[in-house]
C-alpha cells in the first residue's frame, strides 16, 4: 500500500488518510474518494491531500478483518460486522473461553498491521460478552499476510482458535464429613453456598449428604452418589486434607477411584484434591469452598461444567495468575476496603484497667515479673508484633499504668467505668481505634508469657475472605488468649455489658473461627492470685537489660 501526499486530481479511488472539511461537507478519514469528491475538493481550493492507495494484492481493512474473524471463530462465538477494520467476537452462551494460545501468538507476529486481542484463556464468560476483537491497523494489508494468519486461525485439520465451551447441566452431589465439634449451621451454610455455586454453572445440586469423617463411611457415601447417577461428586471434610493418604483421598481410592492430583498453586484454594472414579470427577474441596468468594476450586468447577478435562498438569499451570486479587473481605461497605492482596491493618488493645481484687491491695499489673512490670510484658509483645496502633486501656491507678505505657511509646485511653468490668474496657479501647483498622488483637495485661511471636502467628492465620475472621490460640485443645477479631464484630463487642469479654461471640460465630495451636502454655496462663504471681516469678528467666529482650 502506498501512503503519502498527492495532487488532488490524482486521488480518485484513493482512501483519505486525514479528515478534510470543505464547503458544507466533511470528508472523514478512511473515506474513498470518488471523481465527484475530487472535483468538490478542487473547487474548494484543496490542491493536495494525504491518501492511502492499496496495491493490487492488498485486502482492505474491513474485508480483511471479516475474513480473519471468520477463520478464528469456533463454536459458541458470534461474529459482529466489521467497521473501521475491527470485528468483535461475542460469546453466545455462558461457558469457558478456549483459545489456541500458541497459534494466536504466532498470528500476532506475522504482520504488525494484523492483530487479535482476547480475554485470558479459560476465562469464564457470559452470553453476549465480548471475548475477542480483530483489528486491522492500516487501511489495507497484503493478501499473502492475511492468508497466513487465516491459516493459523483455522489450519487444515485443526479447529478454530477461539471458541466457547458452554456450560451444560450436570448432576452434582455434595458430601460433607463431620466430627464431634462440627456445627450444624456450618453444614447448612456450606450446602447453600454450594447449591448456588453449582446453579451458576448451569448444573444442579441433586444430592447433599453428611457422614462421619471416616474413610469407610465416606467410601460408602461416594459409592451411593455414583450409584444414584452423580456426574460430579464434591467432598468437603470436617478436617482439611493434608496428605494423599488422608481420609478423603483414601475414601476415593476405596470407592474404586484414583487420585489425579493433590494441591494447587492458587490462593485461596491450595488444598484441593482432584480424583476420579471411572469417568466421574470427585473433588476434595479446600476449606475456602465454604465461602462464596472466588477461589481456585471455582476454576476447576468451571472447566468441568463446560465439559473440559482437568488434569494434574492443568492445575499446576494455574499458578500464573493464581494469586487471586481484589477479593472483598467485609460484608459492609467502607470508604476504602482492603483486598486480599494487601496486608491487613491490625491494631492491638492491652486491657490494663482492672482492680485485681483477688491480689489484695497491690495492683498486680505493676508487680514485677522477670524484670518488668506485669503489664509491660503485654505492652512489649503488642508493640513488637507490628500492630498499629497499640492502645493501652487504663482504669485502676490510671496515672501509673499510663506512665508505663508512655515508657513503651504507646497511647493510653482511660476507662472511667472500669469498675463495671472487662466489657467497659473493651468498649473504651474499641472506640479509640482508627476507622481504617481491619482487625484487633485483644491482649490481657496479666499474661506475661505472651510474646510478639505469639501475636504474629495469630495475625498470620487471619484471612476473613477464607472464613478466618476470629483467630483463637489453643493449648492442648483448650482455647486461650489473646484473640484476634475482625472489625465486623466491633459493634457487638462494644455492646457487651458486665465483667465479661467477647468470648461468647466465638460460639455464635463458630464457622468464622480458626484455632492456632501453641506448644507452650503461655496463651493459657494469666495472673489472678498471689500464688499465680509467685509461680510466675519462680519460673521467670533472669532479667535482661538490652532493648531487644526487655527494655523500652
Amino acid at each position: 500500500m502506498w501512503f503519502g501526499e498527492l495532487a488532488t486530481e490524482r486521488t480518485t479511488g484513493c482512501i483519505l488518510a486525514h479528515g478534510v472539511r470543505t464547503g458544507g461537507r466533511a470528508f472523514k478519514k478512511g473515506h474513498r474518494l470518488s471523481a465527484a469528491d475530487v472535483a468538490l475538493l478542487l473547487g474548494e481550493g484543496h490542491t493536495r491531500v494525504v491518501v492511502a492507495r492499496p496495491d493490487p494484492d492488498d485486502v482492505e481493512e474491513d474485508d480483511a478483518a471479516a475474513r480473519l474473524a471468520a477463520a478464528l471463530a469456533g463454536s459458541g462465538i458470534d461474529v459482529a460486522a466489521p467497521f473501521t477494520g475491527r470485528v468483535n467476537l461475542f460469546a453466545t452462551a455462558a461457558g469457558v473461553l478456549t483459545l489456541e494460545a500458541g497459534r494466536l501468538s504466532a498470528l500476532n507476529h506475522v504482520d504488525e498491521g494484523i492483530t487479535v486481542a482476547t480475554l485470558p484463556a479459560l476465562a469464564r464468560v457470559a452470553p453476549r460478552q465480548m471475548v475477542a476483537t480483530v483489528k486491522i491497523i492500516p487501511f489495507a494489508v497484503p493478501a499473502a499476510a492475511l492468508g497466513e494468519v487465516c491459516a493459523l486461525g483455522a489450519p487444515a485439520g485443526g479447529g478454530p482458535a477461539i471458541a466457547v465451551a458452554a456450560f451444560a447441566e450436570r448432576r452434582v452431589w455434595l458430601i460433607q464429613t463431620t466430627l464431634a465439634h462440627t456445627k450444624p449451621n456450618v453444614l447448612e451454610k456450606t450446602e447453600a453456598v454450594t447449591a448456588r455455586r453449582v446453579a451458576d454453572l448451569g448444573s444442579r445440586l441433586e444430592g447433599a449428604r453428611q457422614c462421619p469423617h471416616d474413610a469407610a463411611a465416606l467410601t460408602a457415601e461416594i459409592a451411593a452418589a455414583l450409584a444414584a447417577g452423580a456426574e460430579l461428586v464434591l467432598v468437603i471434610g470436617a478436617s482439611a486434607i493434608t496428605d494423599r493418604r488422608d481420609v478423603i483421598p483414601e475414601a476415593i481410592v476405596g470407592a474404586g477411584g484414583r487420585i489425579a492430583h493433590f494441591g494447587m498453586p492458587v490462593d485461596p484454594g491450595n488444598l484441593l484434591l482432584l480424583g476420579e472414579v471411572g469417568a466421574v470427577p470427585v473433588l476434595g474441596l479446600p476449606g475456602c469452598a465454604r465461602s462464596p468468594k472466588l477461589n481456585g476450586m471455582d476454576w476447576v468447577l468451571e472447566r468441568l461444567a463446560a465439559g473440559l478435562p482437568v488434569s494434574g498438569p492443568d492445575i499446576m499451570d494455574m499458578g500464573i495468575g493464581g494469586l487471586l486479587a481484589e477479593v472483598p473481605i467485609r460484608p459492609q461497605p467502607r470508604d476504602a476496603g482492603r483486598s486480599a492482596m494487601t496486608a491487613p491493618h491490625i491494631a492491638a488493645l492491652v486491657l490494663a484497667a482492672g482492680q485485681s481484687r483477688r491480689m489484695g491491695a497491690a495492683n498486680k499489673l505493676l508487680a514485677e515479673v522477670d524484670g518488668l512490670p506485669l503489664a509491660a510484658h503485654a505492652m512489649q509483645a503488642a508493640r513488637d508484633s507490628g500492630a498499629d496502633p497499640v492502645v493501652v486501656v487504663t482504669g485502676h491507678e490510671a496515672d501509673r499504668v499510663a506512665e508505663l505505657a508512655a515508657q513503651w511509646g504507646l497511647a493510653a485511653v482511660h476507662n472511667p467505668d472500669h469498675a463495671g468490668g472487662l466489657s467497659t474496657s473493651l468498649r473504651a479501647g474499641l472506640a479509640a481505634l482508627p476507622r481504617e483498622v481491619d482487625a484487633v488483637l485483644v491482649c490481657l495485661g496479666d499474661m506475661p508469657g505472651i510474646t510478639a511471636a505469639h501475636l504474629k502467628r495469630l495475625v498470620a492465620a487471619y484471612a476473613p475472605e477464607e472464613g478466618r475472621a476470629i483467630v483463637v490460640p489453643t493449648v492442648a485443645g483448650k482455647r486461650g488468649n489473646p484473640v484476634l477479631w475482625d472489625r465486623r464484630f466491633f459493634p457487638e463487642m462494644a455492646g457487651l455489658a458486665g465483667d465479661v469479654g467477647a468470648r461468647h461471640l466465638i460460639g455464635q460465630y463458630e464457622d468464622l473461627v480458626v484455632e492456632v495451636a501453641f506448644a507452650d502454655t503461655a496463651p493459657a496462663l494469666d495472673i489472678d492470685t498471689p500464688d499465680d504471681l509467685a509461680a510466675a516469678r519462680a519460673t521467670a528467666s533472669p532479667p535482661s537489660t538490652d532493648a531487644e529482650n526487655g527494655s523500652p
